[in-house]
């Protein structure tokens, strides 16, 4: 039918456009109470009493519960699972404690006891039959906190005398390792003309997804139900099963609409688990809908990284070693150390180093949790490189897209292990270079300098290639139904949050079925039909599930190839499939998929556990321009050509790199978390102090797409749904500095606001 590859309109946007959506605090359920959270005011103090007996006797209470009845009711902390599995072997953890190197990943438990490490930490939970009842009732709840010293710097964790958070995690070091070649690296450095040196801090943001949290618990006849928006049932049916002690028969998740994930949804977090274990407790639903406020202290956080990069070159621009110190900011809780694991493996990105070695360090902090935050460490590491380049370029002047051609990976020389192991298989990494710089007008750009020089403004321009390494959960399921009724269904274990999988996932089935697109609907996000799934992350979702669809859709046609065959009189190899139907030789006689379906079960299932490598890679060019007068930065054009592998929906990848785009350049000049350093408050806590990107900052994308193919699944897909933030910090700082080049300045830490821009500039004149 020629679907895959159209960019078919989304069939879920109109729906959701519509305000047809259903969300969490959407759902209607008879009965249910309400929580409120008594939350920590301190990052760091010894909770030496809760007195709730006033509240208890409020209107409307039916509990407060705390950390001595949970532990009371047998149930445990949730074992969130930090530590990620290897990039080659899934059934591998990515690193291995040592007696020399401990690896801390402590369980998270749900409500604090004996001490609070964050500001916003529960430590107690009020039901009531109102939201108000519950909220009042909460400002009864009397607490006893003993403050202790804070530290909210990953770096400033680390030093000598830095307030300990856990006994278990010495210095505050939940793991430290390393990885590469550290003698090569060494030599590469020592013989190079020329050693860049600097360090990158990559700012902490808030993930401000369109939707707050939001979670409905439920226990009726022996089950345990959460409704939530998450990215993935699977995942939070299994952890919240360990933290409830029941088998996960007795657990049933469902995920309606979602407004945003990216990353930080996938983790299980503790209001979800305390409604499902309240409403046991009462004997009626529970609920919990978070405020902006809520939203800004406790829900996971991103990036919030460190890095101190060396990278040694010769006289004619081409790298010999790259070293990488990578401290990240773990946050309170170990929930994830996925961001470090991916950013070490790609830091080299698609450029030829021989060597390389890179030392990886998670730190505990008096900070919210972090998480994988969209990229998580691709866009760090992407940051490093593309930065040291054009510092680089500048100390031997040459051409800042000259010193990139110089090192790019040649086509020819493909596969290519990079110094952390991973093979590139695919990528015209020169081709898209080429590509993006003639979209962009690289060769123009003087012309469009003189322009704005005469109208008092300083412009810019830069070029930033990028690989990613797509992990993410190994597992995942997919089963496909030919129903009798003339529809086909797909039960998927991953689940869209935006990414439009009803569309895109229907055109991978309408094509191999031969099937009308609208007969298709698309399943997922209740654990009653999804057994199994990894969930949307990392660039999994078409490049797992939708290699599944295929093996599914090939199951179902043989298997209907045997029942056709005698109903045709006719051999099974002698029969063709095309349009849904078989046909057999030198007749006019077909029967469709749907007719044999009302003959027989028509079904198959695919279930992968592993990995199925792919590199989305690509190159983007930013152009802007600066007020010297007021710091005020413009990003007057972004070009990006990206490879996503096979687009399955063109008009959906370009959503996709476009939401990223925007992420990026957020971060890049107006995102970042503050904390006081000294008592551990939050002073970024709302949309007036935090600086989320809006809509008139940008101008309208250049985005192409490109293709060199990958062998490594039947799709030849790669991933588009992290391409457009991947490259885009270090673009648009690598932009912003060549606007400011005249000033001698050399970097500009993010967020680079106004102020920040012009003290850089007052610093220098």
């Amino acid at each position: 039918m020629g679907l895959i590859g159209k960019p078919l309109p989304r069939v879920e946007d109109l729906r959701l456009v519509a305000g047809r959506g259903r969300y969490t605090d959407d759902v209607q359920v008879p009965g249910a109470a309400f929580a409120c959270f008594v939350r920590s005011p301190h990052a760091h103090a010894k909770l030496t009493a809760i007195r709730s007996a006033a509240a208890k006797s409020a209107k409307g209470v039916l509990a407060v519960l705390t950390a001595a009845d949970y532990a009371a009711d047998g149930l445990k902390p949730i074992g969130h699972v930090a530590m990620a599995a290897r990039a080659d072997d899934a059934l591998k953890p990515a690193v291995v404690a040592t007696p020399e190197a401990p690896i801390f990943d402590h369980p998270h438990p749900p409500l604090a006891s004996e001490r609070v490490r964050y500001v916003g930490e529960a430590v107690a939970v009020v039901v009531a039959g109102t939201p108000a009842e519950a909220r009042d009732a909460a400002e009864l709840v009397e607490v006893d906190y003993e403050p202790l010293p804070a530290v909210t710097s990953a770096v400033a964790a680390l030093a000598e005398g830095a307030p300990q958070l856990w006994p278990e995690a010495p210095r505050n070091t939940a793991f430290r390792t390393s990885f590469g070649d550290e003698a090569a690296t060494r030599r590469g450095l020592a013989a190079a003309a020329l050693v860049v040196e600097h360090t990158f801090t990559n700012s902490r943001v808030a993930n401000a997804q369109m939707e707050p949290r939001s979670a409905i618990g439920a226990y009726e006849n022996g089950i345990h139900k959460l409704i939530s928006g998450s990215q993935g049932v699977a995942r939070q049916r299994m952890v919240l099963a360990g933290c409830l002690g029941v088998p996960q028969e007795k657990v049933h998740v469902v995920c309606p609409d979602v407004g945003g994930g990216f990353g930080p949804r996938s983790n299980l977090y503790v209001e979800q688990v305390l409604v499902v274990w309240a409403a046991r407790r009462v004997g009626r639903p529970v609920r919990w809908t978070a405020d902006r406020s809520e939203g800004f202290l406790t829900d996971y956080q991103g990036r919030d990284m460190v890095i101190r990069a060396r990278l040694g070159l010769d006289r004619d621009g081409r790298m010999l070693a790259l070293h990488g110190e990578m401290t990240g900011n773990i946050g309170a809780q170990t929930v994830t150390f996925v961001p470090l694991l991916n950013g070490y493996r790609v830091m080299t990105s698609i450029y030829d180093v021989p060597a390389a070695f890179m030392e990886l360090r998670g730190v505990v902090t008096n900070t919210v949790p972090t998480a994988p935050y969209r990229g998580a460490g691709r866009p760090e590491a992407m940051h490093v490189i593309e930065r040291l380049l054009d510092m680089a370029a500048r100390r031997l002047h040459l051409d800042r897209a000259e010193i990139r051609r110089r090192n790019l990976i040649p086509k020819d020389a493909l596969p290519y292990r990079n110094p952390a192991g991973l093979v590139y298989d695919s990528g015209d990494f020169h081709g898209n270079m080429r590509h993006v710089l003639e979209r962009a007008d690289w060769a123009g750009f003087a012309s469009r300098r003189e322009d704005s020089r005469r109208r008092g403004r300083r412009r810019g321009i830069a070029v930033a290639n990028y690989v990613e390494a797509p992990v993410g959960a190994p597992r995942e399921k997919v089963v496909v139904t030919v129903r009798p009724d003339g529809a086909v269904e797909i039960v998927a274990g991953t689940q869209s949050t935006g990414q439009g999988h009803e569309t895109s996932f229907a055109q991978v089935i309408a094509d191999y079925l031969g099937v009308p697109f609208e007969r298709i609907r698309l399943v997922t996000g209740d654990t009653a039909v999804v057994t199994a799934g990894g969930g949307t992350h990392s660039d999994r979702s078409m490049r797992i599930a939708g290699t599944l669809l295929v093996q599914a859709a090939n199951e179902i046609v043989e298997r209907a190839r045997g029942l056709a065959a005698p109903l045709l009189n006719a051999s099974p190899a002698d029969l063709t499939f095309a349009d849904g139907s078989f046909r057999a030789p030198h007749s006019d006689r077909a029967i469709g998929l749907f007719d044999l379906a009302q003959k027989a079960e028509l079904a198959a299932t695919a279930d992968f556990t592993g990995r199925i490598p792919a590199y989305p890679t690509g190159s983007a060019v930013c152009e802007v321009e600066v007020d010297p007068e007021t710091g005020a930065v413009d990003i007057l054009r972004y070009t990006t050509v990206d490879d996503v592998g096979q687009a399955i929906n063109p008009l959906i990848v370009d959503g996709q790199v476009h939401g990223g785009i925007v992420q990026g350049a957020g971060q890049a000049l107006s995102e970042t978390m503050v904390f006081d350093p000294e008592t551990g408050q939050m002073l970024s806590g709302s949309f007036m102090d935090y600086g989320m990107p809006r809509a008139d900052r940008f101008p309208s994308f250049d985005v192409s797409l490109a293709e060199d193919p990958t062998s490594g699944n039947p799709l030849r897909v790669k991933g588009g749904g992290e391409g457009g933030i991947t490259p885009a910090t270090a673009v648009v700082i690598n932009a912003l500095v060549d606007a400011l080049s005249e000033y001698g300045v050399e970097d500009i830490e993010m967020p680079a606001t106004p102020l920040r821009v012009w003290s850089a500039i007052a610093e220098k004149s």
